[in-house]
């Protein structure tokens, strides 16, 4: 796990020194402590040379295009893994940022076929499978996490890549002379051509959903889409092409039997955490007490028996946010040494406008702070971190797919009324709509308190992008569920793991986005993903049962949830946000200030719904402020 950084002048401007690449890998040193790279290339030439990173150097005429790389050393830990990496005739130079969990099983073939390898990098196998097939060949036999860059100095081209799913981000910042790709936003800092300013034609997605899918709210900035690559060469455009949509999936329907379909996914399921144990560092699992995390720990400990494995918690003073009783259960029953790290108002103050500056945007969940606790704390005792994300997306574990599967029960709707009791009557309109349901599921904000908050709100502009993504997915109405939140939830949540764990310069990696796990999903017939009654992703729960037991498997979902309500209501943190945020943002003016100093004031009064908008104005402006935008 590292951080990758590059520039390229379309206009063929040669670079003149290495201090705008040194100043993109400084900002996210965090990425990669352990070692550094740097190196200048020519696609006109063609031609490359390396630079001593960290010292500002001049670049000798004739190189318009830049590499950096920050490594976190997880495999071979030697200086064989250092990159750029490039090949033997130092035609194609690599930067790769991730995993490939199945990188090893290429190996005897390209051995076989003459390839000389230095080290035990999977780094280093990614750069032969692209000698030997070609980047299409090549990225499509990738089973792992990884935002990647490869410059091919034969073909003249250079090619900018990021996973299937989204796990490691890749940002990319473009103007008519040049452009630039990073793993975090803040590298684009360094370079004269970037200002940070506001997108405003994305507020009212934001203010919506909490985000905005593939794009940022910094303008000109956007992220790689999952399951795609940018490609330029000299005298064209860069290009956009896609190697994977979750789209072409289709669900089976055919009925193997209860028994086969457990036994099925439980061996993928293990498989999948056999395969992302390699590590040449301390491993270890994020362990929320949840049935996910609780799986990934379980299996992780059932494959590592000499291995006694670590797990890292969060907990809260507040009864009602506390998952510890389960964490406790995990660990008990399997003999795991336990750290579990309280979360208090005090560091949630203290870390608010820290964290803000790591995830690079507006907090987008009010957990993201936890697990940048977590993370801190973590790097005293591992270095890699296994995590349940992605199951719930993957196998339908949200109350809205229980919703979607049968949209029209009486409790399904009067809860739904509830949440926009302000307009009931448009709503219930809008219900009809299947892509409205499936869309709105994943909706933070009600319309009605956007509206008060951003006087010219268009829910029609918030929601465009979104309905053209839902409209072009094949299946069933279930299918169609989980297809959308894989695109478009999901990398959201990867981002706050990627950025946050990163922070602490920590590994997080997701057993549960797996690509054959993923793949085998789609063989499970949807009836055995919502059970009776609107269980969700129960078969997931079914295999929790059986080795935790039914109380810990068929509790109410809880998530890891935040006691915001009451970090707000602090002395300290009142005062931080009534002297300093809400000044800020009625100075700025996009949104009324005086809506969210209400909400303020009357604090154990509002509405989940009200909190739950306060969250996010609170989280933007604290954004807007850091990178005065």
């Amino acid at each position: 796990m590292c951080g990758i950084t590059g520039y390229y002048y379309k206009s063929g401007k040669s670079i003149n020194s290495t201090a705008g690449i040194n100043g993109m890998l400084e900002l996210q040193h965090h990425r990669g402590p352990d070692d550094a790279g740097v190196r200048a290339f020519s696609l006109v030439a063609p031609q490359s040379f390396e630079y001593t990173p960290g010292e500002t150097e001049q670049v000798r005429n004739g190189f318009e295009g830049m590499l950096g790389f920050n490594r976190l050393s997880i495999l071979d830990l030697s200086k064989n893994g250092h990159q750029p990496m490039c090949s033997p005739d130092n035609q194609v130079i690599l930067i790769f940022n991730g995993e490939i969990y199945n990188a090893f099983d290429f190996k005897d073939e390209l051995v076989a076929d003459g390839y000389r390898f230095r080290s035990s990098t999977d780094t280093e196998v990614i750069l032969y499978l692209y000698l030997k097939f070609g980047f299409d060949g090549m990225i499509r036999r990738l089973n792992g996490m990884f935002g990647l860059a490869i410059v091919d100095l034969r073909s003249r081209e250079i090619y900018i890549a990021r996973d299937r799913f989204g796990i490691k981000p890749v940002y990319f910042f473009e103007t008519e002379e040049m452009f630039a790709f990073a793993s975090e936003i803040k590298s684009f800092l360094s370079l004269p051509e970037f200002k940070p300013a506001l997108d405003q034609t994305l507020l009212d997605e934001y203010l919506l959903f909490r985000n905005s899918i593939n794009k940022t709210l910094f303008r000109g900035v956007s992220c790689l889409e999952p399951g795609t690559f940018k490609v330029y060469s000299p005298g064209k455009k860069v290009e956009t092409r896609q190697y994977f949509d979750i789209n072409d999936y289709t669900r089976q329907q055919s009925d193997s039997g209860s028994a086969r379909i457990s036994s099925d996914l439980r061996a993928n399921l293990k498989k999948s955490v056999d395969r992302q144990l390699i590590s040449d560092v301390k491993l270890g699992c994020q362990l929320s007490g949840g049935i996910d995390s609780s799986l990934v720990t379980y299996f992780a400990k059932e494959i590592k028996q000499d291995d006694r494995l670590e797990t890292i918690s969060i907990i809260f003073e507040d009864p009602f946010f506390n998952e510890e009783p389960y964490m406790d259960h995990v660990t008990a029953q399997l003999g795991l040494i336990s750290h579990k790290f309280q979360l208090d108002a005090s560091f949630y103050l203290k870390s608010f406008e820290r964290s803000t500056w790591h995830f690079e945007g507006p907090l987008n969940h009010p957990n993201t702070i936890g697990i940048y606790l977590l993370s801190q704390k973590a790097k005293a005792h591992v270095t890699v971190l296994l995590s349940g994300e992605g199951a719930d997306e993957v196998f339908g574990g949200y109350s809205r797919f229980a919703n979607t599967y049968r949209p029209f029960k009486p409790r399904t709707v009067l809860s739904s009324l509830k949440k926009y009791k302000e307009t009931p009557v448009r709503h219930l309109l809008s219900y009809l709509s299947e892509d409205y349901r499936a869309i709105m599921g994943s909706a933070y904000m009600t319309p009605a308190l956007a509206a008060a908050l951003k006087k010219d709100f268009s829910m029609d502009v918030a929601l465009a992008n979104r309905k053209n993504i839902y409209n072009a997915l094949g299946g069933s109405v279930f299918d169609k569920q989980v297809k959308y939140e894989i695109k478009t939830y999901l990398p959201d949540l990867l981002i706050r793991q990627d950025k946050m764990s990163m922070a602490a310069s920590i590994e997080n990696r997701v057993p549960f986005l797996d690509n054959d796990l993923v793949e085998r999903s789609f063989t499970i017939p949807e009836h055995y993903l919502i059970g009776e009654g609107g269980q969700t992703k129960f078969e997931l729960k079914k295999m929790a049962a059986g080795i935790f037991g039914d109380k810990f498997a068929y509790r109410s979902k809880g998530g890891f949830g935040i006691p915001v309500r009451n970090f707000f209501a602090d002395k300290e943190f009142s005062a931080y946000l009534m002297d300093d945020i809400i000044p800020s943002i009625s100075g700025r003016g996009l949104f009324d200030g005086k809506v969210v100093q209400g909400w303020l004031q009357k604090l154990q009064h509002i509405s989940s719904a009200e909190l739950d908008a306060l969250w996010i104005m609170i989280a933007f402006e604290a954004w807007a402020k850091k990178f005065k935008v």
